[in-house]
């Protein structure tokens, strides 16, 4: 596919002298409102240089590009060169770009097969997978997903909360008030009701606090009973997981969570200490990092147990040596941002030089109309919860639309659209906002929403079918007359579709999932507009084979925008 806005910037380049392609290329704007044409320039940088007034110039650049027959129109105003492509040819070079590619339309091999780690979800062992989860979970699948896209090797981890002194409460709950045929049976809702039970309990009873710590201090040296208990709740845990994993449609490469890394850390605290870079504080071991206004980061414990940072960096040396990464993502909450800084400065200072390609992936929490969450007060929203309760209410919406229509089958769809609408929504703003949990907007099917998304991809199947396989057959093939898609609503159509692969990188480039989110909202729109304006299947041959063609280029470019998000595209709604 032709890449307009270099193609530009070389014609531009014989116009303006002491700027590169490249630098040119940076200043070439698309303008929102396509009555300014689909590519501007601005003037106002070159007069300085020039000597010009930035309208003089702009008029000197316009005449002089005016005849290259890529452009339809070239209009001077004020201090801008407004270009107006050639429509067909800018029509067909998109359409036989979408139709070749098909389902890889959007990728690319800007990644070169370079190993980028994606580190998301991260779920703590024996508590519940609520809510809150969902952030991490869908944020880091689409990462992985557009990474995927762009032609870089991607590695799923799940680096599991699976160590720490919780774990010593846990046992120590389970052997108080525990059952074994309570934990099979529901495991995760019981353990939490022994978590919420120990914090209870310890309010009155705080000796059990220091038989909690003295559990996890067995649990570190290995004591069987205690790696047992330990390990059967990560097992128990894991099936949970993976049943919302699996309605998600999300798979992992690797669950090496923190217990993983416990016999690694030894290795860094020593070679803190060898670099001098260790300071005692009250019996703990930490680095200074007030010279770089990141305060001071706790490595070792009086006790001479570790934390969170320790493992980090014993995570990060590992991923290293194991995969040698390009990149290394970890999609974690924006509470947790002095934390990422503090490891990476010291990581730096440890004389790793990729601590820069180490990358943390903030997003915004999630809260109940009532209050922050909590586990230890039990007040949770599962996230199991909440996929089943979507798919119930949208099993009840394609009941009752679908009355009459044959060949769809309501649970699968029902599944799509309703697992989807909750995906959907999380990715629709930008990660970093706060967001109050709200069951009435996460099921509200109307607006800018996943299932009116997915509602589009099937209204495109839907004339593919009224169309007939010979029509589809042909205008698969791309070889048709593109001049009876000129019109405002097919070009405004096509523009976006032609956009969508730079969409895909930006994204990427960005680690913001929500720019794909709002362009398939802005391609679905697009196409209703498309669809209401223009008779698609008309008597005219070779108008409904061009039109066809657009149908088809605009189902391929949702569907992949849709599967970017981990989202299905049903062909029946």
């Amino acid at each position: 596919m032709i890449n307009y806005k270099e193609e530009i910037a070389k014609v531009l380049a014989q116009q303006v002298e002491g700027l590169e392609v490249a630098e040119i290329m940076d200043m070439v704007e698309v303008p929102q409102d396509s009555k300014m044409g689909d590519y501007a320039f601005p003037c106002f940088k070159l007069a300085k240089v020039l000597r010009k007034a930035p309208p003089l110039i702009a008029k000197g650049i316009a005449e002089g590009i005016a005849d290259n027959p890529l452009f339809e129109k070239v209009e001077q105003v004020n201090a801008y060169v407004n270009m107006f492509v050639s429509k067909e040819g800018f029509v067909k070079d998109t359409l036989e770009e979408v139709l070749t590619k098909g389902d890889d339309f959007g990728k690319c091999e800007l990644g070169e097969h370079k190993p980028v780690i994606v580190e998301y979800s991260s779920p703590n062992i024996a508590k519940p997978f609520h809510i809150g989860h969902i952030r991490s979970t869908v944020i880091g699948n689409s990462l992985y997903k557009i990474y995927d896209a762009l032609g870089y090797d991607v590695i799923r981890i799940n680096h599991l909360g699976d160590y720490g002194t919780q774990f010593g409460k846990m046992i120590c709950a389970y052997r108080h008030w525990g059952n074994k045929e309570d934990v099979i049976n529901d495991p995760i809702k019981t353990l939490l009701a022994y978590y919420t039970k120990f914090h209870v309990e310890a309010e009155d009873h705080p000796e059990l606090e220091d038989e909690a710590r003295e559990i996890f201090a067995k649990l570190e040296k290995g004591e069987p009973e205690e790696v047992e208990l330990w390990q059967w709740f990560r097992d128990e845990s894991l099936k949970e997981f993976t049943r919302v994993y699996d309605m998600l449609g999300i798979t992992f490469d690797s669950y090496n969570g923190e217990s993983f890394y416990s016999d690694k850390m030894p290795r860094f605290v020593k070679e803190l200490e060898d670099k001098g870079l260790l300071e005692e504080s009250q019996g703990a071991k930490v680095v200074n990092l007030e010279d770089v206004g990141l305060g001071v980061a706790l490595i070792t414990k009086s006790d001479g147990s570790t934390l969170y940072i320790t493992r980090d960096i014993a995570a990060a040396v590992y991923r290293k040596e194991t995969y040698d990464f390009y990149k290394n993502i970890y999609v974690v909450a924006s509470q947790q941002n002095l934390h990422f800084q503090q490891w990476f400065e010291i990581l730096k200072r440890m004389g790793y030089e990729y601590a820069k390609d180490c990358v943390h992936v903030p997003f915004g929490l999630v809260s109940l109309a009532e209050g922050t969450m909590s586990t230890r007060h039990g007040r949770v929203v599962f996230l199991e919860d909440v996929l089943n309760k979507a798919v119930e209410k949208t099993r009840e919406i394609i009941a009752e639309k679908s009355q009459g229509v044959e060949d769809i089958d309501v649970e699968e769809v029902a599944k799509a659209v309703g697992i989807g609408a909750v995906v959907f929504q999380e990715l629709s703003n930008n990660r970093i906002k706060d967001y109050v949990f709200d069951w009435n907007k996460v099921l509200n099917f109307d607006g800018e929403t996943g299932p009116y998304v997915q509602y589009t991809h099937a209204r495109c199947a839907s004339v593919l079918r009224k169309a007939g396989d010979a029509v589809v057959e042909a205008a698969s093939k791309g070889n048709v007359d593109c001049s009876y898609l000129c019109s405002e609503s097919a070009y405004e159509l096509i523009k976006l579709i032609h956009k969508f692969p730079a969409v895909v990188i930006d994204a990427g480039e960005k680690y913001e999932p929500s720019i794909v989110t709002r362009h398939i909202v802005d391609m679905a729109q697009a196409f209703n507009r498309f669809y209401h304006d223009e008779h698609i299947l008309v008597d005219n041959e070779d108008e409904k084979i061009a039109k066809v063609a657009l149908v088809i280029a605009a189902k391929d470019a949702i569907k992949n925008g849709l599967a970017l998000l981990g989202m299905k595209a049903p062909e029946r709604m």
